[in-house]
């Protein structure tokens, strides 16, 4: 049975934190992927809030270049982000991520490879380039804006996290050990 539904805890729905939502959607993805689901075969609204969170992370722990150095710069995997960051209402995060984007896009020939085959640390002047502290001053708060969409999604189910697992077990045809 494919999920159908963003799954979250009861708890996490109900929290003041907004990353608590994000989290909990976050560790079914997680238990999902353990228990050899397929990405593709997972709801799609879940992958894309899981890698909107992703790419909050990267940029946040090492500013762009680390996204684009630790994705390996996926078209499939940018597609899902952009999209995503438009579904959440992120505009002003979406222009920087297309921004940045195109600046990995007009790199000159073989650089991204190069980039990406190189040591992250130490001296490295595409990873300088790729890097845009303006993330971190846009007045958009992504972790409230996420969790309202994971809030208000139609696809939505809360629940407690026995009906979360037993959800889980449904989708993957099996129990998991606890």
């Amino acid at each position: 049975m494919k999920p159908d539904k963003i799954i979250v805890s009861e708890a996490s729905f109900k929290s003041n934190d907004p990353y608590d939502i994000i989290n909990s959607n976050i560790s079914v993805v997680n238990l999902l992927h353990e228990e050899g689901m397929e990405e593709e075969n997972m709801f799609e609204d879940s992958i894309t809030s899981y890698y909107i969170d992703y790419y909050v992370s990267q940029y946040k722990n090492g500013n762009f270049s680390q996204f684009v150095w630790n994705s390996g710069w996926s078209a499939e995997l940018n597609r899902i982000i952009k999209e995503g960051l438009n579904k959440i209402n992120a505009q002003k995060h979406l222009e920087l991520f297309v921004e940045q984007s195109s600046k990995v896009e007009h790199l000159k020939e073989g650089e991204l490879k190069n980039f990406l085959e190189s040591e992250y640390f130490g001296p490295n002047n595409t990873r300088d380039y790729l890097n845009n502290d303006s993330f971190y001053l846009l007045e958009e708060n992504l972790a409230e804006l996420h969790s309202q969409w994971l809030k208000s999604h139609p696809d939505l189910r809360v629940l407690s996290i026995d009906e979360m697992f037993s959800e889980m077990e449904k989708w993957l045809g099996k129990k998991i050990k606890r």
